[in-house]
């Protein structure tokens, strides 16, 4: 009697225990802690030359609330994902704080954001505690990957000024909802149904030289909800890119992900 009972007792004991590191390991809900700072000249967009080469586009997304950042830019496949952060201090800070979406990368100290001061004051209770946070520089947050939302938006590709046809072909990928990570694109001609793999020259900017003749499709993989890299799902865009394509010009691809 007395052995079943210490039997059992560990078991259960196993059992709660590898339920609680399987949960601290899966939780993509909860919010880890951490600082944040604010880069100046922001008060209503964000920086049209971060890293991430977004270009005005990352001046202005998700109306202004933008932040550079360090570790979580993952070398460029963090670009254009969304986090919650909210500052901790109670006298200043609001309980939902501010969504924000990467398009820059930038480090200071043991901070893991650089918001824009447009996201940083949105942290606050009311715009009369946004001064004294504000004041503050640096705080101490709780961030969370959150999914982007553009309401009415596909995914666009922004042909980089860069790009010089038929030779060069330099794009960035725009409005990319969900929190699926892109970590890799193929460039397909349309009529041979043949593909290259791309490489990532910076940020979300791909390249390809020379590119395929005739229209293309650029086709992304897209992260797995459980991180197994053998559920990535590729997805093929409704709208190719024309064959006569030119630089700085926007393409819909007729697609979104949520």
């Amino acid at each position: 009697m007395s052995f079943s009972f210490w039997y059992l007792l560990c078991l259960l004991i196993f059992l709660f225990l590898k339920r609680s590191v399987s949960n601290a390991q899966s939780c993509s809900d909860c919010f880890v802690q951490s600082r944040a700072a604010y880069y100046p000249n922001s008060e209503q967009n964000g920086t049209d030359h971060g890293a991430c080469g977004f270009g005005s586009f990352g001046a202005t997304v998700n109306g202004g609330d933008l932040s550079a950042a360090s570790s979580l830019y993952r070398d460029g496949v963090g670009c254009g994902a969304c986090y919650q952060v909210r500052c901790t201090n109670s006298n200043y800070c609001s309980d939902n704080g501010v969504t924000v979406a990467i398009t820059d990368h930038g480090s200071s100290g043991d901070v893991d954001f650089i918001l824009s001061e447009h996201a940083f004051s949105k942290m606050a209770q009311t715009t009369d505690t946004a001064a004294p946070l504000l004041a503050l520089g640096v705080v101490d947050i709780q961030y969370r990957r959150v999914s982007c939302s553009y309401p009415g938006k596909n995914i666009t590709f922004k042909i980089d000024e860069s790009s010089s046809y038929p030779d060069y072909f330099a794009f960035t990928i725009y409005y990319q909802q969900g929190q699926k990570d892109i970590t890799a694109v193929q460039l397909c001609q349309t009529q041979s149904f043949t593909c290259k793999l791309l490489q990532r020259d910076h940020g979300a900017v791909w390249t390809s030289t020379p590119p395929p003749t005739g229209s293309l499709s650029i086709r992304m993989l897209f992260s797995a909800d459980d991180g197994d890299e053998s559920n990535d799902v590729w997805i093929v865009p409704l709208n190719d890119i024309p064959k006569d394509w030119q630089s700085g010009v926007i393409y819909d691809s007729g697609v979104q992900v949520n």
